[in-house]
Parts: C-alpha cells; structure tokens; sequence
C-alpha cells in the first residue's frame, strides 16, 4: 500500500499503475488530488470527451465542474455525472432499440423521464383507489409521506438489485411485529406492482425503471456495454461510499475495462444510507484496483477537534469505532489534542433560552471575532418551522445574515411558497380556488412587510370575501375608518398595492403559472415594503418553485385535460415532497450563517470554520425516521435474506448511524463547536438522549484544558 500524504507528489501518475483506489478521512486532500488527476489528463493531450467524473450526487460534482471552467481547455466536455444520470442519458440515446423490448406499451412515441414530484403525483393516482378502500388504515403517517415509502421501496429495488416484486416478501421476512404490518406490505405490494404496470403502459420513466432498463436490458448487450466502455476510457470516480451497491456492480466491470481510474472514498462515510448508499460494498472495490492509498492527515480540522471526534465515537462503545475507523485506520493520537478546547457549551433550563445563547454566541463571533457569516453552520437532526423561526427572529435582531437549506421537505410546507401558491389562486380567480382563511392569513403576513399576526387576522376577515366560488379581496379604501386605523395607513398600503397588482393580472391575458409566479416575485413581492425584500431563502424557494412547476408541465402536459395551474396547486397541497434543486445546495455562495439539518450539512460535503449543535439532549441525534411501509436496512444487501429485524439489530444501527454522524460533522470544522443544551425540550419533557451521554462521557475522561498544558 502507498501512502499519498503529501500533496505535493501525486501517487495517481505511477508509471507502472492505472487504476487506484484513495481513501482518508474527509478534508485530507482527495478531491483535490483527483482534480490535479483531471487536469494533468487534460493536458497531457486525453480527449475531454473520453473521461467520465462520477459522483453519487450532482451537488458532490460542483468542483469539477468549477475546476474545468478555471481550466478553460477548447474542446469537448468533461462528462461529470451520476449513475442515474448515466442512466438517464443511455436510455434517451438508444430508446428506439430497448423500448419494445423493456415492455413498454408505445415504444414508437418518445420516453417521459419523471421527477421526484412527478413520480409522486402519479403514485397518488395509484394509491389513491387503495386508501378510498381503507387499505393502509392501520399505519398512521400522512399521505405524502406514505407515497413516498413506497417510491422509496421501488427505488431500494432498484440501486440494491432485486426484482420490485420482491419487495414485500423482503419486509415480512424481517418483521416480527403484529401481524397487522403484513397485510400493510402486501398492500405496498399491490402499489408498486400497479405502479410499475402503469409507467410501462404510459412510457413514464421514474428513477427506479430508468435504472432497472439501463442494468437489465442496456448493459446485458455485449454491444450496448461495449460502446459505452469504449467511450469513457477515462475514471475519475468520487465519494464511492455515498453510491449504491448497483452502481459500485457497474464499476467492478468498467474498472477492467477502462485505460486509466481513480476511485475515491471517505473512511467513516455512508451517510445515504437510507438512500441506499453502501459503505462497506465500496471499500471491496480496492480489490479491484491495481494498488490503493491512504491519506492520513486532515487539513481541515485542528488537533482539538480531531480528538474531539475521536472520543465521541470511542464513547459510543468499541464496536462502533471499529466500525467507523475504516479498512485501514489512520493512527489516532488523542493526547495530541483535548476535547475540552474544541467545545463550548451552556446548560439552559428551556429551549427558548438555549436559542437566546446561540443567538448571542453567533452575534459575538461575528461582530467580534471577524468570524465570516457563511463559516458558521447551525445544525439539528431535525429543523422544524418552529426552530427556524425562533432562531431566524433572533439572529436578526443581532444584525447576523442567516439562511436555512431543509430538503426533502413538502413544498406546501415551505412557507414562501404557500404564500406565493395562496395570491397565484387570487390572481387567476377562473381557477375557482379559493385559499383557506388560516392560508390567507399566513400570506399576508409574508407578503406585507411589517404586518403581524393580528392585523394579519384581522384584515383576512374584513377583507376576504370569496363569491361564486371565486376568491376577492376588499379594497383598504371600502374598509370603515377604524378599521383603517387599527390596520394602520401605512401597511393599508401596501395590502392595496398587493390587491390591485392581483385585479390587474386578473384582467390581462393570462400566462403560465411559472411566468405568474416570477412576475408576482420580481414586480412586487421583492420590492422594499415587502416580506420577500432581501430575503434570501424566499428567492431560493421561488426559483425551485418556478423551476418545479416547469419541469411539472413538460410531463404532465400532454396527459392532463385543462389548464394546468390548479391541477398543480391542488397536487401541492396534498403534500408533495420537493426534488433535489442544486441551486440550493450552493450554500457557500453567501455569506450567511446556515441553518440545516445535520444529514443535509454532511450530503453537502463543505467544512465551516465553527458549528453550533443544537439539542444535543434530543433522541432524535439517534433516532431513525418512522418507516412504516419501508426499510433501508432490510432492502439492502448487506441484510442476509429471511432474517429477522430486532431490538439488538436496532440498537446497532442507531448506535453507528450517530457515531458517522458525529465524525462527519467534527470532520467538517476547523476550530470549534459549540453544543446547544435545554433540560427540556421543544415539548417540555426532559432530554437525555445518547449524543449528550456521549458527550459527558467523553468529558469526565479528558482533564480541563489548564491540565493539559
């Protein structure tokens, strides 16, 4: 084995080696060797066209891409991709030959590649006639999310490699529950079954189809596989241990094939797992490499932080570091660093007073310590409406930029877009959709800048007046006088500026609703007196809505009698979760503190200078997602077939899953972390969940730091 741990001699170039496998911990230099890799490729005279830059997720492409406009080669394009996306563009190039034979039922017509939304929309109509039956009575989740479980099984099927039909008999077979969640998995069956009969017979393409055409018929054909391998001579495969076990099968075949590879991969990864990623099939891959390499040192984190992750995951019992330390653990040396310096802390009584302290320590590394906004990442296992707010509030009155990043999360929920989706219903009254007060409310309030919830409530009263099915709203000017005053002249306004906007696009000729929507943003909601003025998270969720709706239109169109619009909000409102929008993973391009989910920081793959975690009392560091319907442990291939899921398997899949949470986040800050502590939390019960005993295990170990000087 080599060791590649200085930077400055690129191990990649070995005269008698083509293909490696690099491995190290997060920040010790891997992608930026592999960048150097791409360009020495590139001008030692290697076609552009004939190198493929694989990730698991496009946003974990943006350096090679950032890389390759620095370069600025004539030429052809580098290909930087996914294996879906690889998938997705094979099927497009040779759907003439594979339609007929993949089952479909109008091989002559042109393949409708679905979105995230939109296999959700044509799910609902599957699993529509099912909850109408009071079928899935017994599983107590919303409905968005029970459509999603079961695309989810589909698309397990899919990147694991195992017949869609299979999918209930996997989940029974692990299941030692009531009885009741078996009739529930031949319901999910059923779904699935209908589902997948329903995209042959209209040429929709979901993730799970396209990829199950592209591994069963495609790659089957000598031919087919042949002229892909020959067109990609050249590997440059990142994050390894983010993808999935179907497509590190690919790899294992292409890695015999092509000139030249290098396969890249974090120790301690695996943070999609519940997506499917496979951390322990990716580090087989280095047997199919010619030699391997070890980085060893981290330049992102200082010596504190390093023995700050070190003990948390040791806390968490032997099995779990063993687990994480990867094939070839790098020497750990504790003493060199002391936990206590990488920490901050404060115990409060309340979460609302944990909230006021991140607030003033945020504020204090700012303005005093000439901290950059955009390096500090405050994280949670989860970031609900609540918390955001409360801490969105508080940042703000201490004059500190913040944004938020939550995916994954129904568009409804976001609450810029109700607010856009809610006067979209106003402005095209023809739709016959008339908001619910509450909505009209919480539009209000978001649109008029400075409005509060009172006057908010009590203008949706005296001036929302739905006639004939239709919404309208009462001119300022027609309310009684001390109505006015109460409302205020001044926000009167601005709400008669927002009524008479909607009455005039009312009148015009109507456009689409993505041109609805930017014209309702750019003429009058960011304009000053407004909610969305330099708000930089109501401009992101704006362009992902516009983005969502046009993507809705190109697949629904064609299918769908009338006019689109309302189809589409009613769609939203059922609670569609949103598709992956790169704009909104680019979360350094502001300098504003973040505020996100933990997972979503990891998946984002970019370090911070200081981290706050919120919560750390919480369970939730630990818990997993209510899964009813699905299992991402079970549906995937390291799970032996026919064994069943119990307590003990539970508790070491939580266990591990918070001890690769914990080392990712502590591998992504440079110099300190500051721990969020309530006794009791958002729902007043006590919290003394596992991360903090870890915590304070790791802390009774480690002498103050005045000791260790």
């Amino acid at each position: 084995m080599a060791d590649a741990a200085n930077l400055n001699v690129d191990p990649t170039l070995h005269p008698d080696k083509r293909i490696f496998f690099l491995q190290g911990p997060p920040g010790a230099g891997k992608t930026t060797l592999a960048i150097r890799r791409l360009s020495q490729l590139l001008h030692s005279g290697v076609p552009a066209e004939s190198i493929l830059v694989w990730v698991p997720q496009r946003v974990l492409g943006r350096p090679y891409t950032e890389a390759l406009w620095e370069l600025d080669i004539p030429g052809s394009e580098v290909t930087v991709v996914t294996v879906g996306g690889l998938a997705r563009r094979t099927l497009a190039l040779y759907w003439p030959l594979i339609a007929e034979k993949a089952g479909f039922g109008l091989p002559d017509q042109e393949p409708i590649f679905l979105t995230l939304e939109t296999t959700q929309y044509y799910m609902d109509r599957i699993v529509s006639p099912y909850i109408d039956q009071g079928h899935f009575d017994g599983i107590s989740i919303r409905r968005n999310r029970l459509v999603s479980q079961i695309i989810d099984n589909l698309n397990k099927a899919a990147v694991v490699g195992f017949p869609h039909t299979d999918v209930a008999a996997r989940l029974k077979q692990a299941w030692s529950g009531e009885s009741a969640r078996l009739r529930a998995y031949d319901q999910v069956q059923a779904c699935v079954n209908g589902f997948r009969t329903y995209c042959l017979a209209h040429n929709l393409l979901d993730f799970s189809l396209q990829l199950d055409i592209f591994f069963d018929h495609f790659l089957t054909e000598p031919a087919c596989r042949g002229h892909l391998f020959g067109r990609y001579r050249h590997l440059i495969v990142d994050n390894v241990e983010e993808d999935t076990p179907r497509a590190h099968d690919l790899l294992k075949q292409w890695l015999g094939e092509c000139e030249s590879a290098l396969v890249v991969m974090d120790q301690g990864g695996g943070y999609r797992a519940f997506l499917g990623a496979d951390a322990e099939g990716a580090a087989e891959l280095k047997w199919s490499c010619q030699d391997w390499m070890t980085l060893d040192r981290s330049y992102v984190v200082s010596a504190h932080v390093q023995a700050l992750g070190d003990h948390l995951v040791q806390s968490l019992g032997r099995e779990v570091a063993e687990r994480l330390s990867g094939p070839s653990p790098a020497p750990r040396q504790p003493e060199t660093g002391n936990p206590r310096v990488a920490i901050h802390f404060e115990l409060a009584r309340f979460q609302h007073q944990m909230i006021e302290w991140v607030a003033d320590q945020v504020a204090l590394l700012v303005h005093e310590r000439d901290v950059p906004p955009g390096e500090i990442a405050i994280l949670s296992p989860f970031l609900g409406d609540a918390l955001r707010f409360a801490l969105s509030n508080a940042l703000s009155h201490r004059q500190v930029p913040v944004r938020s990043h939550r995916p994954s999360r129904a568009l409804r929920e976001e609450p810029a877009a109700r607010c856009l989706l809610t006067w979209a219903a106003f402005a095209r009254p023809d739709w016959g959709l008339c908001p619910a007060p509450p909505d009209v409310t919480q539009a209000l309030m978001l649109a008029v800048d400075g409005l509060d919830l009172i006057r908010a409530r009590l203008l949706t009263e005296v001036a929302y007046r739905p006639r004939e099915g239709r919404p309208m709203l009462t001119s300022f000017d027609q309310m009684r006088t001390d109505m006015q005053q109460r409302i205020s002249f001044t926000l009167g306004e601005r709400f008669e500026r927002l009524r008479g906007w909607l009455a005039a696009y009312g009148e015009q000729r109507p456009l689409e609703l993505d041109d609805l929507l930017d014209g309702l943003f750019t003429e009058l909601l960011s304009q000053p007196g407004f909610g969305f003025y330099r708000n930089l998270d109501a401009g992101r969720v704006t362009a992902n809505l516009i983005e969502s709706y046009q993507k809705f239109r190109r697949v629904v169109g064609g299918t769908t009698p009338g006019p689109l619009g309302p189809e589409y909000l009613r769609t939203v409102d059922q609670g569609i979760i949103a598709a992956t929008y790169v704009q909104s993973w680019q979360i350094e391009a502001t300098d504003a503190v973040l505020m996100a989910p933990a997972y979503t920081f990891l998946m984002a793959n970019r370090p911070v200078e200081v981290q706050f975690w919120l919560d750390v009392g919480s369970s939730a560091w630990w818990e997993r997602l209510y899964q009813p319907l699905t299992h991402p442990h079970v549906l995937s291939r390291q799970w032996p077939e026919g064994k069943t899921w119990g307590d003990e398997e539970e508790f070491a899949a939580r266990q591990i899953a918070l001890g690769r949470l914990v080392l990712g986040l502590v591998r992504r800050c440079r110099t300190g972390i500051y721990l969020g502590i309530s006794e009791l939390g958002e729902q007043g019960y006590e919290q003394r969940g596992p991360l903090l005993q870890a915590i304070q295990r790791t802390l009774r170990r480690t002498p103050p730091p005045s000791q260790d000087l």
